[in-house]
């Protein structure tokens, strides 16, 4: 004796089997029995939906995520183009080194496309000047060197080089200063100094041995006459 009102029956139409644990299916939201709640049991027509495979990147052997309803084959591309450590990757990387000037494409080409308005090289996508909204050279060059300055701001600032000289400082003054400087410095040798402070003593030192050593190559002159011999002749 059935019960209509107690279960469901499978939605299989060659089974119509009334179950009272019906299941259903995540893919194709249909009500099945135990014997066909498998999408190979009732031959799903979703079940793709829920077959997620990942490709694998034929150079590296490495899987490659792939973003729900994107083609693979765009995916292992870009992968290969990009982020592929194998040897053919990074020499067909090589090849392809004139990159597109165009704002957030990724293209590269073998050959230099250069547009004959803003000088620029683009991909062949975008070579057309209605395709890159070309702006002419001069609105090129400006958005080069702002690029340029971008870059030296983003780069790391380096201490410039000293190119303070003696100046009106004498010889004598310069020593002192340097010897002065010297004992300050040993005499803080637990507090830090600046560069600039240590670039001034080591400078002023430098000086005042150069001037030492010059001073001392010089030849001496004596002030007194020389004693030339005597004219006496003895008879």
């Amino acid at each position: 004796m059935e019960f209509p009102h107690l279960g469901k029956q499978c939605a299989e139409s060659a089974c119509q089997k009334l179950d009272f644990l019906p299941v259903k299916c995540d893919a194709c939201e249909k009500i099945f029995c135990h014997e066909h709640m498998s999408y190979m049991g009732h031959n799903c027509a979703s079940a793709y939906k829920k077959d997620v495979q990942v490709p694998v990147c034929p150079l590296c052997n490495k899987p490659i995520p792939v973003r729900r309803g994107e083609p693979p084959d765009i995916a292992v591309g870009a992968h290969i183009d990009t982020d592929c450590q194998s040897d053919p990757a990074k020499n067909k990387r090589k090849v392809f080194t004139n990159k597109c000037s165009m704002k957030g494409c990724k293209g590269k080409e073998i050959v230099r496309v250069v547009c004959n308005e803003c000088s620029l090289n683009f991909c062949l996508r975008h070579r057309h000047t209605a395709d890159h909204k070309c702006q002419g050279r001069q609105a090129a060059t400006r958005n080069l060197a702002a690029q340029a300055a971008t870059a030296r701001l983003a780069a790391p600032t380096q201490t410039p080089a000293v190119t303070s000289v003696q100046g009106s400082l004498s010889e004598d003054e310069a020593l002192a200063r340097a010897i002065q400087l010297s004992m300050m410095e040993e005499k803080h040798t637990n507090k830090s100094t600046t560069p600039e402070e240590q670039l001034a003593a080591d400078a002023a030192l430098a000086r005042a041995i150069a001037e030492s050593e010059r001073t001392a190559r010089r030849p001496i002159t004596s002030n007194t006459p020389s004693n030339s011999r005597s004219n006496c002749a003895v008879s």
